[in-house]
């Protein structure tokens, strides 16, 4: 993601420009397995594109908070990797876009329920809302 002036000033057209960027990166727990990294973006975009630039070569911009790195990203400090989710107010807003079209595999939600919950048909419902609006 990244803010919509480095796409419309041409200065972010392919992923050999990030050369010419910082990459913001936010907090992971060592925890998780497979979080949504810039060395595991590059490491796919690599296999995609001809001209990607090491990980080692580049700019990087460390925020603890993931709400930091989204603010930076925002204001043009860089370009981040944010969970589709959790910053579609911003991109139906303008505010953010996506800069490529090479998406990491994201967490999964599930919910789980008894069969014979008392608010088995209000879970039904909740549940139904929650994949029509993914």
């Amino acid at each position: 993601m990244c803010n919509p002036d480095l796409l419309s000033t041409g200065r972010l057209k392919r992923p050999v420009h990030l050369a010419k960027h910082v990459l913001i990166h936010s907090y992971w727990s060592p925890a998780d397995r497979e979080p949504p990294t810039w060395q595991r973006w590059l490491g796919l975009a690599q296999r995609r594109w001809r001209e990607v630039p090491q990980y080692k070569d580049l700019q990087h911009l460390s925020f603890r908070e993931e709400l930091h790195a989204i603010e930076a990203v925002i204001s043009g400090q860089g370009v981040g990797i944010f969970s589709d989710v959790l910053v579609a107010h911003d991109l139906a807003a303008g505010t953010l876009v996506k800069a490529f079209s090479l998406n990491l595999p994201g967490y999964s939600f599930y919910v789980v329920s008894r069969p014979s919950h008392p608010r088995a048909r209000t879970i039904r419902v909740f549940s139904q809302w929650l994949r029509s609006s993914t």
